[in-house]
């Protein structure tokens, strides 16, 4: 009896152990497509890791008729079970002037995002994933606002969030017509509060743009 005992023993950690050892299958088109809404559809994905646990973690936009919002599922696991777990929402403009670059670089997420008509808005977002949680974890902000046809004045705005250090630019109209071009020599450098912000909590460009003056 204590021989089948220790058999058993034995085969459940071999078991617990080789569920241990198995990647965490990177989720797929058809998992995400299955929560989609009708007329839904995903506008570009990346899989990486994001939180350094070594498990490949997947980061997606989704695309409606009148929405559009940015998604990420970590790669997750229990004593026995493979799975993957939402760890962070962020509602996108609706109406962007192309799709969003999404990159995975050294482990953080970055987001470009360009928005607006003649006036534009440029906004690049970097998210880090956290171990202990499934949360994503908002390090840095940089918004741009200019004129696609060289209309008007623009601002350009870089948030480091982890710092609080912002550098705040103002772009100034210079020339006109095929020499027109923008003069960013007024610099100015401050520091914000350090708070987290996590994805579902990242402020928009505007609001960026808006907190130098």
């Amino acid at each position: 009896m204590r021989i089948l005992a220790l058999a058993a023993l034995v085969l459940a950690a071999g078991t617990a152990q080789a569920v241990q050892r198995n990647a965490v299958p990177v989720l797929s088109d058809a998992e995400i497509q299955a929560n989609l809404n009708d007329g839904e559809g995903v506008e570009g994905r990346i899989d990486g890791d994001l939180n350094g646990d070594g498990d490949i973690d997947t980061a997606y936009i989704v695309r409606g008729d009148d929405s559009r919002s940015l998604h990420v599922q970590f790669a997750a696991r229990s004593e026995f079970e493979l799975y993957h777990e939402p760890a962070g929402t962020l509602a996108l403009d609706a109406y962007p002037l192309g799709p969003a670059e999404i990159v995975i670089a050294k482990g953080v997420l970055v987001v470009t995002d360009l928005t607006g008509g003649t006036t534009a808005i440029q906004a690049t977002y970097r998210f880090r994933g956290e171990k202990a949680r499934p949360k994503m974890r908002l390090i840095g902000l940089d918004a741009t606002l200019y004129s696609r046809t060289y209309a008007h004045d623009g601002a350009e705005m870089s948030w480091n969030v982890l710092t609080g250090n912002v550098i705040a630019t103002t772009m100034k109209l210079v020339g006109s017509g095929e020499n027109a071009t923008y003069d960013k020599s007024a610099v100015k450098r401050f520091k914000r509060p350090v708070k987290a912000y996590y994805m579902e909590d990242t402020p928009d460009a505007d609001a960026t743009l808006g907190i130098a003056s």
